[in-house]
């Protein structure tokens, strides 16, 4: 694991990381031992199987009694999850994460939605020639700990992580935290739960308007959705925001966007790619250009200045609205490809930045899906 140092060099910090180690070392062990151990009580104990499905039954017919008390509609149970799954999702949590029954548990952190500033519409002048060049944070977001090579960064914002923490908080099933350290200290990069959120960008007040719209097109929060699911909202949002129904051209446009937020033709999109889908046509709605802007990291910023320099290859400070074109769907494809550009329009870095913010935005999910119209 390398040398521990604590941020404050203090006693009970290193007690801390002491913990958090040893729960990796030894948590998988553990937990194996506590299943093998709990087995071979059950066995010596030799206690009949007619009592447990006895007991079984007993529960299910209470439960069937209260769900009788409770009148029509959902059961109790039934309408206590749904209640959580709103509460994660008014609270950004996000998909409730698995696994909570671990012996080393950490406890997910509190998030707050932000806030907007009085100058969140001011324009944000970003200089060409400087770089910002931000540094990664030295410790883990999660235990606060260093151990060199260990840490994988986030290609957004400037937090690292242990690949044991994030198991230990549950947000990472096993395929994700694989791709983590495939893809963090690569070129192509890895987005922190944090950065990978979209919704997390919303403030309450938009998150609530959301929230109102799910609710009355009837949409279960963290349910997969099927194409019709996908029209009858669309439908829905048309008649409620301009009080008329989806042209035939209209519908064909929703399912050419569940077929893209759909890449591995599964016939059905997961809730958070619907999710992050949504929160960037509300961030359309609602915020200006300059507030979008405003979101931006600063290693994002830096790689919008790179890719405006690789267009601008007369080094005038200038690129085409063909060349802004082509930077915004490059965000997405990971690659620049070079093209001569003939249409009008020239745009300095900050017009670019204006422009193709909300793409460099719906880049940031670690999913393949594509949570935003490209241009054409």
């Amino acid at each position: 694991m390398g040398v521990l140092m604590s941020k404050k060099q203090s006693v009970d910090k290193v007690q801390k990381c002491t913990a958090v180690v040893s729960a990796f070392q030894s948590g998988i062990k553990d937990r194996a031992a506590v299943v093998k151990q709990a087995e071979g009580d059950t066995e010596d104990r030799d206690v009949p199987t007619q009592t447990s499905t006895g007991d079984e039954e007993k529960s299910a017919e209470d439960g069937k009694g209260g769900e009788t008390e409770s009148g029509s509609g959902p059961s109790g149970p039934s309408a206590s999850v749904n209640q959580e799954a709103w509460s994660r999702l008014r609270d950004g949590k996000g998909v409730e994460p698995e696994d909570l029954e671990k012996s080393h548990q950490l406890t997910p952190p509190a998030y707050v939605r932000p806030k907007r500033e009085a100058d969140d519409d001011q324009p944000l002048e970003v200089e060409l020639a400087k770089k910002e060049q931000p540094k990664s944070d030295e410790m883990c977001d999660v235990c606060e700990v260093w151990t060199a090579d260990d840490l994988y960064p986030c290609r957004i914002c400037t937090r690292v992580f242990h690949d044991g923490c994030l198991r230990e908080l549950g947000y990472l099933r096993a395929e994700a935290l694989q791709e983590m350290r495939d893809t963090a200290h690569t070129v192509t990069g890895w987005s922190c739960y944090y950065c990978d959120n979209l919704n997390l960008l919303l403030t309450d007040e938009e998150m609530y308007s959301l929230m109102e719209t799910f609710k009355q097109c009837k949409i279960i929060p963290e349910s997969c959705l099927v194409s019709d699911e996908l029209l009858q909202y669309h439908h829905f949002v048309s008649k409620q925001q301009f009080d008329k129904d989806l042209t035939d051209e209209q519908e064909e446009e929703v399912l050419a966007q569940f077929a893209a937020l759909d890449p591995d033709k599964k016939g059905h999109i997961e809730w958070s790619d619907f999710l992050y889908f949504e929160s960037l046509a509300v961030l359309r709605k609602f915020r200006t250009e300059n507030s979008l802007v405003r979101l931006l990291t600063a290693k994002e910023r830096d790689a919008a200045r790179l890719v405006f320099l690789g267009l601008d290859l007369d080094e005038d400070g200038l690129i085409t609205r063909a060349e802004c074109r082509q930077a915004q769907q490059s965000w997405f494809n990971k690659l620049m490809h070079k093209m001569r550009a003939t249409a009008h329009g020239r745009y300095f870095l900050n017009d670019f930045l204006r422009e193709s913010s909300i793409y460099i935005l719906a880049a940031r999910p670690n999913s393949t899906a594509m949570h935003i119209r490209l241009p054409l």
